[in-house]
């Protein structure tokens, strides 16, 4: 292997900017995406530098008790994951329209149609409206096979999955505009889905599941 690996104590996390211009969502606020950016996602990037700079710390520090450091390891699992889950959401908006013939395909292929899938991931998403969690539409590397996973937190997500398309249903993503209805905010998300990044996501991550095969052959 010749890739160099970043230190994984690098506290160097930096806010990525929005692939769109959010005065031009259709449905979702220009006020609502910019609050959620800067303070939801963006307190989790400082938060996850923070984390890492006393895991750092206190790495060569033998008196600190292994339950103590394990504190440290749950924030920083937490915060990674909010942070990955708020790029890729924000990655996955932006776009219109429906899905293309090819990617549709593949869902009617692993729902038995475009509009089962759909209903089982916005009857997802309305069950954790007025609560916390995510959506994901994923592909599991290890089984090949496409499904709609449910989040209760930034902290579990399903074992050899590449998350395709990320729903982000805490209150803070859809209250400013909807207040408590969550399912006007999830027809709001579907109409600015950025499908262009969403089949990316899924041609990448059907080509990478050979590779993975290949290492877990024993």
């Amino acid at each position: 292997m010749t890739q160099n690996t970043p230190s994984a104590f690098a506290a160097n996390h930096e806010l990525k900017p929005l692939p769109f211009d959010p005065a031009k969502l259709d449905g979702l606020s220009e006020k609502l995406i910019k609050s959620h950016w800067e303070n939801n996602y963006g307190g989790s990037v400082k938060a996850l530098n923070t984390v890492k700079q006393r895991l750092s710390g206190l790495l060569e520090d033998d008196d600190t008790p292994p339950f103590v450091y394990n504190d440290l390891k749950r924030e920083h699992l937490m915060r990674t994951g909010s942070v990955v889950l708020h790029e890729l959401y924000f990655g996955n908006l932006g776009g219109h329209g429906k899905p293309d013939a090819a990617f549709s395909k593949l869902l009617s292929d692993a729902f038995g149609s475009v509009n089962t899938w759909e209903k089982e991931f916005k009857r997802m998403g309305a069950g954790l409206g007025g609560g916390s969690g995510w959506v994901t539409l994923g592909y599991n590397l290890h089984s090949g096979l496409l499904e709609n996973y449910w989040h209760w937190d930034h902290l579990h997500a399903p074992t050899a999955t590449l998350p395709i398309l990320v729903l982000d249903m805490y209150e803070h993503s859809y209250q400013m505009d909807y207040g408590a209805k969550a399912p006007a905010y999830l027809d709001a998300f579907f109409i600015n889905i950025h499908w262009e990044t969403v089949t990316v996501r899924l041609d990448n991550a059907v080509k990478s599941r050979s590779l993975w095969l290949a290492g877990n052959t024993r």
